[in-house]
């Protein structure tokens, strides 16, 4: 099996490539605090982030993905079963510190109440991203942009069309000049890929009572002040059923080609032990997934 270059590999999102020595992300705020309501009877009594996709949690594969990109900080927005979460993951994975910041009412904070929440855990700079995606992007590469812009806030791009979903927002030389999920215009040919990126003082361009991260965006856009990074390869998900079944696929795939060797990793459910996966580079392939669409709504 032919193996890409490690660049081309971490491009992809590829967790078998590992972070570059020296390189770390901001701090890393994920969403996972939502009651999942798509999913139906699969989040009776398991949260959305610890459903089994290809032999464990989702949050598991998500967590080794922003290892291998450098993470060393994530903070966990949970509500819905966000102590069973905590209790599952505990406070330090794959060399990553995690922390955790707790809805007031379960699943009803919304998302920016759920950031400003957390704000005194996450520092100056830090990235957004959705507790149900999985990320095909070059996170340093896309960190790194951001800092360089100057800019208060970043939110990552794929140019749809409206073919997978409904376009939400106008691109232009580097910057979304306009961001709309409610009531969306023709003229806008790009959507809100999953990754974002704010720094502290961007939280107070919405005013206190908005709960909604959309929002906030949507204003920092007409400021001219959200910049854009335009992401080239599919993202997964676990937000629908279709989607749940199409991302577990994808990820006993990507296993198969890249070649996993088991090990133990710390669990801190009852005194229990979960198998985490280590990826080898040699022999790796991401299976040509670049070119590729989102074929699946993120909520």
């Amino acid at each position: 099996m032919s193996s890409l270059p490690v660049d081309a590999a971490r491009s992809l999102g590829d967790p078998a490539t590992g972070p570059r020595d020296g390189e770390r992300l901001p701090p890393v705020c994920i969403l996972a605090g939502g009651l999942g309501t798509r999913l139906g009877g699969r989040v009776r009594d398991t949260p959305k982030p610890l459903l089994e996709v290809a032999g464990e949690p989702f949050l598991i594969h998500q967590l080794r993905l922003l290892a291998a990109h450098g993470a060393h900080t994530v903070v966990l927005c949970v509500g819905y079963r966000g102590e069973q979460i905590q209790l599952r993951v505990g406070t330090e994975l794959f060399g990553i510190e995690i922390r955790y910041s707790f809805d007031a009412i379960p699943g009803r904070d919304g998302t920016l109440g759920a950031i400003r929440r957390a704000r005194g855990l996450l520092g100056e700079r830090f990235l957004v991203l959705y507790g149900d995606t999985y990320l095909q992007i070059d996170y340093r590469a896309v960190a790194s942009a951001w800092a360089q812009s100057g800019m208060p806030a970043l939110m990552t791009v794929f140019r749809n069309e409206g073919r997978w979903d409904t376009s939400n927002a106008v691109y232009r030389d580097g910057v979304v000049v306009r961001y709309d999920k409610r009531s969306p215009t023709p003229e806008m040919l790009w959507i809100d890929y999953g990754l974002g990126g704010l720094t502290s003082g961007a939280l107070d361009r919405a005013p206190g009572r908005e709960e909604d991260l959309a929002a906030l965006y949507g204003l920092l856009a007409k400021r001219r002040e959200l910049m854009g990074f335009e992401a080239n390869a599919r993202f997964y998900e676990i937000g629908t059923v279709r989607a749940l079944t199409e991302t577990a696929a994808f990820l006993a795939a990507r296993d198969a080609s890249t070649g996993t060797d088991l090990i133990e990793c710390p669990a801190v459910d009852n005194g229990t032990r979960h198998i985490a996966r280590s990826h080898s580079v040699e022999g790796s392939d991401s299976g040509g997934e670049g070119g590729d669409r989102p074929s699946t709504p993120r909520p």
